[in-house]
């Protein structure tokens, strides 16, 4: 990007913005101006692509909503998304998540979920009671 845009809109980027990515599970809150009232909305679901870079990067959020596929692309930058909440995280290994639209029922939501189990039983067996541990694969000789 041209240096000159980026000093322009380096002022309107947003600060502090949660570490999201494709796969997860998110809750975004926007601003509706309705009349001259304004209140905060909430769209949840899953982020199914990221993008863009710059003041120009977008998101999209698929949720299913009484059994239709619900789709909304917001801008990260914008000043109508009042703050965005991660409630899952997840370990997809794709940059966009299309595959999605096809599904229905649960399968719409399949994502893997991130596993701590594994980590936090590690960590409350004492090391003397835990067995030695071999490995499983044998060292190959040079």
């Amino acid at each position: 990007m041209n240096p000159i845009i980026k000093e322009i809109t380096a002022p309107q980027l947003k600060k502090g913005l949660p570490p999201f990515k494709t796969g997860d599970g998110v809750r975004v809150h926007t601003k509706v101006r309705e009349g001259d009232k304004e209140r905060i909305q909430i769209f949840s679901g899953v982020v199914i692509a990221r993008k863009g870079h710059g003041i120009h990067e977008t998101f999209t959020v698929r949720r299913i909503s009484y059994g239709e596929g619900v789709e909304r692309v917001f801008p990260v930058h914008s000043p109508n998304i009042d703050k965005i909440e991660i409630e899952h995280e997840s370990e997809n290994m794709r940059a966009r998540m299309y595959y999605l639209r096809e599904r229905t029922g649960k399968a719409a939501m399949a994502v893997k979920k991130k596993r701590y189990e594994y980590e936090a039983l590690a960590e409350t067996v004492p090391a003397a009671a835990a067995p030695a541990a071999e490995p499983a694969v044998p060292a190959k000789a040079e």
